[in-house]
């Protein structure tokens, strides 16, 4: 007789307890194959429980295939496979591996400081956006006309991109928005030209379309061109404010030669522009898409420079790219959050964006100059800093004997998580390792602490 007598708690229904006592009983084999369950009326008399207690119970066990009933005659148990259960049992073990040494200082550069984030700010505004009308629907295909019309006025006064609200599209992330420009793009193109070292999750995103891609070779002193006629694409994508990940920005003699050989190409240039808020020595270069909007398509997202979680990136399309981004995607869905459209568009309206971007300025140029100087001061000649000039990281080029897989391992036994430049590189293969070090969220006493830990870590 299978053992009906357990005891049953007030931390669950009694139902449910009386289902997962059968069900582990049959899944460990205790209650095998055909083996008769006890009456629901003896069952519901033994645990004091009500009829429909446990036929509830039964009924869930039936329903998922641990039993079934035959009639006047009650429930029996199902044959299980008995391998699925023993691989379960066997995954649930840990396996005995070395210990992970916890982190203490994380150089990542895909956050952003929090401590300095416009919280109250942000939520009252949210709360605004809650109680309107427009935020109980979903949202306009190509994004909402107002943030539309914000990110118009935005670009104008930043970056001297003048466009019609309309030609703007709003997506989720600048990945999200390069696959589906690809779809639409290779229609007329089969190739594209990418930097190397460059964005690995553009190219990403143009092979998902089947682009043969070419590389323009950039170097940390810049953009190499010499073999830019030879190539046989018409498009090329580029970061000509804040390459990645050099940082190194485009000279306007380079922007100007791009801007020629797209009209003669009658191709486009696909220009993003990720973080150009944060330069600390001048103010930020005009974009491509200002000195020819016709023959630009221009990046921008809110994920470096206010939240990568709120997911909010546009882009400014050329009208004949416009019309066929329309037509292709006017019946799909909008990739992005409507509360998250009006919530920015407001914070945008009242000023608050402007003095955002400002604050943050500051605070990053204070916490970068920390960085150096920690560096410098640890590293001297073994060491080269690449990048202090802009961005929420820099790359430190190490001159010693080791590999970047080591110099990450033993910066990990520091309890010190650092980041490589590898996935960045095609072709163009640097000379000595670099090491990715992002300040974004770090105080000025963890990227102490944590360069500290590297110089014990690496020297």
């Amino acid at each position: 007789m299978i053992n009906t007598i357990f005891a049953l708690t007030d931390r669950a229904p009694k139902y449910k307890q009386i289902y997962e006592h059968f069900k582990l009983l049959i899944e460990h084999g205790d209650i095998k194959a055909e083996e008769p369950l006890p009456s629901i009326r003896y069952l519901a008399q033994s645990l004091q429980v009500s009829r429909n207690t446990t036929l509830m119970a039964y009924e869930q066990l039936v329903a998922e295939g641990y039993i079934r009933g035959k009639g006047r005659k009650g429930y029996f148990a199902n044959e299980l496979e008995p391998l699925s259960f023993q691989e379960a049992r066997s995954s649930s073990i840990p396996k005995q591996t070395e210990p992970i040494p916890s982190v203490h200082i994380d150089f990542r550069a895909d956050v952003v400081d929090q401590s300095h984030f416009p919280l109250q700010t942000w939520r009252r505004i949210s709360n605004q956006v809650l109680t309107a009308k427009d935020s109980f629907r979903y949202g306009e295909p190509f994004g909402e006309l107002c943030l539309r019309e914000q990110i118009a006025a935005y670009i104008l006064q930043s970056r001297g991109v003048r466009t019609d609200p309309h030609s703007i599209i709003i997506g989720s992330s600048t990945q999200q928005m390069l696959v589906y420009l690809g779809h639409v793009l290779k229609h007329d193109f089969s190739s594209m030209i990418v930097e190397d070292p460059g964005y690995d999750g553009a190219r990403e995103a143009f092979q998902l379309n089947r682009f043969t891609l070419e590389t323009l070779p950039v170097y940390e002193t810049g953009a190499d061109f010499s073999h830019l006629e030879q190539m046989k694409s018409r498009i090329v994508y580029v970061a000509p404010s804040h390459h990645s990940p050099y940082g190194v920005s485009m000279p306007i003699q380079q922007r100007h030669a791009l801007i020629h050989w797209a009209n003669k190409r009658q191709g486009y240039i696909i220009e993003d522009d990720y973080d150009s808020e944060f330069r600390y020595t001048q103010q930020p270069f005009p974009a491509l898409a200002s000195i020819d909007a016709a023959r630009v398509i221009y990046l921008g997202n809110f994920s470096k420079c206010f939240l990568p979680g709120i997911r909010l990136s546009y882009m400014v399309l050329p009208q004949p790219l416009l019309n066929r981004y329309k037509n292709q995607f006017k019946r799909f869905e909008s990739t992005t959050s409507l509360l998250s459209q009006f919530t920015m568009a407001k914070f945008m309206e009242q000023g608050e964006w402007n003095r955002h971007i400002k604050r943050m300025r500051h605070v990053y140029k204070r916490k970068m100059q920390h960085l150096v100087l920690e560096l410098r001061n640890h590293f001297k000649q073994n060491i080269s800093i690449i990048g202090e000039q802009s961005g929420l990281y820099v790359l430190v080029k190490v001159h010693l004997e080791h590999s970047e897989e080591w110099l990450i391992q033993q910066a990990s036994k520091q309890g010190v998580k650092v980041y490589p430049t590898t996935p960045f590189f095609m072709e163009n293969k640097t000379d000595r390792p670099m090491i990715k070090l992002g300040f974004s969220n770090l105080s000025c006493d963890e990227i102490q602490l944590g360069v500290k830990l590297l110089k014990k870590a690496w020297l």
